[in-house]
């Protein structure tokens, strides 16, 4: 997500390198990335992604790569003028791209980064009806990944920042098409600071044998307990070297709450204590499953 932006390509390979050798061979972008988004950098993520199989002659087999279309925005409207939508188009020209920019005959996993539809989301948590719009049906949204699963552009399908209502709706659809398309993973936030998957969705998930995809497991990097150093942290880490752009992270974690900063400094005193506090006892649903 960073790649491109705050990481430079040779700083980005490092990375790569480290984890790749340290065994890791799952590497999620967005077509999207890096943020804070521009247009100047628009893609740049993918683009890296791409350039580091490629220049380490890495067997495409032996890699999993998943990657995301934007969803509806009006603010990123140097990507298809908007996205003003998840309609077909938007989502093959969307795979299109990422193919492109990776070099890439297929993607592995590919995800709908947020819904075409109104969801509280990035830092909210409350619905409110009145927001609601007119959106894409899932039908279509569906209709389209299934032609690209058909085509061997992508091999499997994933949601992202969803409600259990959409997961469970995208299920139901997708039924139609069970014979190539089955709805297998969602990326959510999920850490000692965000919560919101251990009621509803982890029900969902878990008899829907749906797989969790924890992002921002650090809550941005607060709970390495940087921010809250003499000084306020290095000034190249991401809320402060782009203070003011990270509307979600700022949004949704505020540094003067002190109950962010107890966890925070709760988690390096006294783990065990921390995930008792936040998990429950090893019989805890969410915690044995997930």
């Amino acid at each position: 997500m960073t790649f491109g932006e705050q990481n430079t390509l040779a700083e980005s390979f490092q990375l790569l390198d480290q984890a790749f050798h340290a065994g890791i061979n799952f590497f999620d972008s967005a077509e999207m990335y890096p943020v804070p988004q521009r247009p100047r950098t628009c893609g740049r993520s993918e683009e890296y992604l791409g350039r580091w199989i490629s220049q380490r002659k890495i067997p495409r087999d032996s890699l999993v790569i998943a990657s995301k279309v934007a969803g509806p925005s009006g603010q990123m409207t140097w990507i298809r003028g908007g996205p003003k939508c998840l309609d077909a188009d938007n989502i093959t020209e969307a795979i299109d791209n990422s193919l492109s920019r990776m070099q890439m005959d297929y993607i592995d996993l590919y995800q709908i980064h947020w819904p075409d539809r109104y969801v509280p989301m990035f830092g909210e948590t409350e619905y409110d009806p009145v927001q609601q719009y007119a959106s894409i049906s899932i039908d279509e949204q569906l209709e389209a990944l299934s032609a690209a699963v058909k085509a061997g552009k992508i091999r499997f399908v994933g949601l992202s920042n969803e409600t259990p209502y959409g997961l469970m709706k995208f299920i139901q659809v997708a039924e139609k098409y069970a014979s190539h398309l089955k709805i297998v993973s969602l990326q959510n936030s999920y850490s000692l600071l965000c919560r919101t998957f251990d009621s509803a969705m982890a029900e969902c998930c878990h008899h829907e044998r749906i797989s969790l995809l924890a992002y921002s497991p650090l809550a941005m990097g607060i709970l390495s307990g940087k921010y809250f150093s003499p000084g306020g942290g290095p000034t190249d880490a991401r809320l402060n070297l782009f203070k003011g752009k990270y509307s979600e992270g700022e949004s949704r974690y505020n540094l003067s709450n002190k109950i962010i900063k107890a966890a925070t400094v709760l988690l390096f005193c006294d783990t065990p204590l921390l995930l008792v506090l936040f998990l429950g006892p090893p019989n805890h649903g969410s915690f044995g499953r997930f």
